[in-house]
């Protein structure tokens, strides 16, 4: 699996387009804004997008699943528990004071355990509720996209609505830690680095 790390957005986020050399077929993890450079950047490449897949429903990472979605028709993937959060009226009149635009509807509801086929490379699904209920990670070893659960030295907020430390934790010590450790940690913000490892993580990471 080839993977691209882009910055994207006023947040920052860490947007990876992950692909298949031998189909072309790509999927864009976590489309933060700056869609433009995100195209840029398939189209160099030859890719064809087919999957948009949200780690989580916070606007910071999905304000570009629309404009994204319009150039490619790519499928919007998300977990089922953060669609249903996320149209909760207490959800969306908390996050548009952010003035980032919602994600379209999710064309592919998912859930743990469930494969996401890219071409002839596949991610599993890792349901890892805390920062948000439904919020994912992406595994397709030796690699681990892991959104806004777990960064390199950091973990994700539990501030915000939908958010539990409890669940944060037992998601991070039930089902990343326990993923082999030399696996690789691409975080949803690079606030102490780009990437990572889960060994690394668990010896170090002050927060687990």
């Amino acid at each position: 699996m080839k993977i691209q790390q882009l910055i994207v957005g006023m947040m920052d986020v860490c947007c990876y387009i992950v692909s298949c050399a031998k189909t072309g077929k790509a999927a864009v993890i976590d489309c933060g804004g700056d869609v433009d450079k995100v195209l840029a950047a398939c189209q160099k490449e030859g890719l064809e997008v087919v999957y948009i897949i949200s780690t989580h429903g916070h606007p910071d990472h999905v304000c570009g699943n629309e404009p994204l979605k319009q150039a490619t028709g790519a499928q919007i993937v998300m977990h089922r528990a953060d669609v249903e959060f996320f149209s909760t009226e207490e959800a969306r009149s908390y996050f548009a004071q952010l003035g980032l635009p919602e994600s379209p509807p999710a064309d592919l509801l998912v859930e743990d355990g469930d494969l996401i086929r890219i071409g002839e490379e596949t991610l599993t699904v890792i349901h890892t509720p805390g920062h948000t209920p439904g919020g994912i990670c992406l595994y397709s070893a030796p690699d681990c996209f892991s959104g806004d659960t777990l960064f390199a030295g950091g973990v994700g907020r539990t501030d915000f609505p939908g958010g539990s430390m409890r669940e944060l934790s037992q998601s991070i010590s039930e089902r990343l830690l326990t993923l082999p450790p030399e696996t690789a940690v691409w975080p949803g913000h690079g606030y102490g680095g780009s990437k990572s490892t889960i060994g690394r993580e668990a010896r170090s990471n002050p927060y687990i």
